[in-house]
């Protein structure tokens, strides 16, 4: 994935949004971290809706599963897609809030497209800015 029958979709000023491929009669659109955001439809349907999805939920928070005993609030660095047999990864580093003073925070490298345990927050998540003892 993305597969020979893929087409990238870009925005005017070349950057991807993700790719339409075909899916039965009809046309899906998924994003660049491999996830569909559209049902099979009309080709400008899922055009329609990449250019809706964007890509400025890339810089949103997002949660990591699995690597320390609650979830990490982490940020999106690099999100590489599979190309001509090479595998895809998608780089994340644990949110330092902006602050340029701190030292570097732990990066992770996960598989693309988009493992389960990479999502976006949720109410219930912990507050990243208090210490749990």
């Amino acid at each position: 994935m993305p597969h020979a029958d893929w087409t990238p979709h870009r925005r005017d000023d070349g950057e991807l949004l993700g790719w339409i491929h075909p899916e039965g009669g009809g046309w899906v659109a998924v994003d660049v971290l491999g996830r569909r955001v559209s049902a099979p439809g009309e080709w400008l349907d899922a055009e329609s809706a990449l250019e809706g999805h964007g890509i400025a939920w890339l810089a949103d928070p997002w949660m990591l599963e699995g690597e320390d005993d609650r979830p990490l609030r982490v940020r999106i660095l690099e999100v590489t897609p599979d190309e001509e047999g090479t595998p895809g990864r998608i780089v994340v580093k644990v949110d330092d809030f902006g602050d340029m003073s701190r030292p570097a925070t732990a990066r992770f490298t996960l598989s693309w497209p988009i493992p389960d345990r990479l999502r976006p927050p949720r109410a219930d998540d912990p507050d990243p800015r208090t210490i749990s003892r």
